[in-house]
């Protein structure tokens, strides 16, 4: 029986990881569709980027309560997790605790510690519950969140809440069995600060009866923990992993600066040459370089690293002047559309091996152009997003295609530039009367 239980443990544990890892490779490529761009720069001030921003989580603690909660949910994960160490080795051996007699009293001190951190996430989880459920804060309710968005959210909430349910369980009934007639193989380890509160429920229980639902609890647990692992791929609980890299790539430039297209500069540096040939550009075979972005692959991949790593929190969109005055933009909805273009083309190459022209765009197809016209370029949401995401350069880039590709741009703003081509201003006054305020 040992050995089977140690060969199934070990099929359950390799197939998540394999499935795990195979999502993983199918989100990097899909990363990789985007353009290159270089963030290999002030490598010692990327990392205390993240240090401060993805470990420290300081964006999230500008509201303190929430954030306090939150930053009790992350440590949890972070540390309770350091526990799979000593399940995946028990899995494997078949054994119970084995890391206990080598640890000593730290032993005691992690397992106690573990409870506690176990308790503040199942509190946690609760008010967040209640926030997004009862209280219904309005960032947790707008359209962009309905179905499946607002779904998810509560689904990672039951599923962390189970888990350190089964946790303390596992740790009341291992409790319990330790001064029971299976004392030899549950030793007196550990130290449970909480559970021990609930060892007393079995106390009615027969030995067996106990020994199962120990048993039912740690494999509840552990599978739930590789079923949570692969859920994130489905989740907006990938932010766990890639918030990570997202700060450490993020933008280092001055929030407002937006950057010049290289090749309209390199297109008017030619243009201005003496020396230039005005017609080898026309002459030549290379490709007409695109200016601005319509789909995915005009985007870099940066951008969509952002896509993958936005946790829908909805701080852009509530921060948001346009949103707060009723237009239809939400910063928010402006990045899951764009994750949920790219998971279609994603789909599109596992599909035909390759990408098949589906007719789709990003633009039109998933967002509008009112939706990018709304946009104030006032950068609220990058300064408000705790993670380092920027929809405003995807919202820019777009609209650097309708106006440089589509010729699309808004009424006013078409008036605007031809006043600048024609009369060297934005008003429709005549070069010769420019001075004219001044009498």
């Amino acid at each position: 029986m040992s050995i089977f239980s140690s060969v199934f443990f070990g099929f359950i544990f390799i197939s998540a990881i394999s499935f795990f890892v195979f999502n993983c490779k199918k989100i990097l490529r899909n990363i990789n569709i985007g353009r290159g761009i270089n963030r290999s720069d002030n490598k010692k001030q990327r990392f205390f980027n993240m240090l401060r921003l993805a470990f420290g989580q300081s964006k999230m603690l500008d509201k303190p309560f929430v954030g306090f909660l939150h930053l009790v949910v992350y440590v949890a994960f972070v540390l309770i997790n350091i526990e799979l160490i000593e399940i995946v080795i028990d899995g494997f051996l078949n054994k119970h605790r084995v890391l206990a007699p080598y640890l000593g009293g730290f032993y005691n001190f992690l397992t106690a510690f573990f409870e506690i951190l176990a308790l503040l996430v199942i509190i946690s989880v609760v008010v967040f519950w209640v926030r997004r459920n009862i209280l219904k804060i309005k960032r947790f309710i707008s359209n962009d969140l309905k179905g499946w968005p607002k779904t998810d959210a509560n689904y990672i909430l039951y599923i962390e809440l189970v888990l350190m349910l089964l946790f303390l369980n596992m740790n009341a009934t291992d409790l319990y069995l330790q001064s029971s007639s299976y004392s030899d193989y549950y030793q007196s380890y550990g130290y449970f600060p909480v559970s021990q509160f609930l060892s007393p429920i079995y106390s009615s229980f027969s030995d067996l009866t106990v020994l199962y639902v120990e048993r039912i609890s740690w494999w509840s647990h552990i599978i739930g923990i590789l079923f949570f692992l692969n859920y994130l791929y489905y989740s907006k609980h990938l932010h766990i992993l890639l918030a990570f890299p997202n700060t450490y790539f993020s933008n280092l430039e001055s929030i407002g600066k937006m950057d010049n297209l290289s090749s309209v500069y390199n297109e008017v540096k030619t243009m201005l040459d003496p020396n230039n040939d005005p017609y080898a550009v026309s002459n030549s075979n290379l490709p007409i370089e695109k200016f601005g972005a319509s789909d995915v692959f005009d985007l870099n991949w940066f951008q969509l690293l952002n896509a993958y790593t936005c946790t829908e929190c909805g701080r852009c969109s509530s921060e948001c002047p346009a949103n707060q005055t009723g237009k239809i933009l939400s910063p928010r909805t402006i990045i899951m559309k764009t994750r949920d273009r790219l998971e279609e083309v994603g789909k599109n190459i596992d599909k035909n091996g390759k990408f098949i022209d589906d007719g789709k765009k990003l633009l039109d197809d998933y967002i509008s152009k009112e939706e990018l016209w709304a946009c104030t370029t006032c950068n609220a949401c990058v300064e408000s997003c705790p993670i380092g995401i920027d929809p405003l350069s995807i919202i820019v880039d777009m609209r650097r295609y309708m106006v440089m590709e589509q010729s699309s741009a808004p009424t006013e703003l078409n008036n605007m530039m031809n006043n600048i081509e024609n009369n060297g201003a934005p008003w429709p006054f005549n070069q010769l009367d420019r001075l004219n305020w001044k009498n």
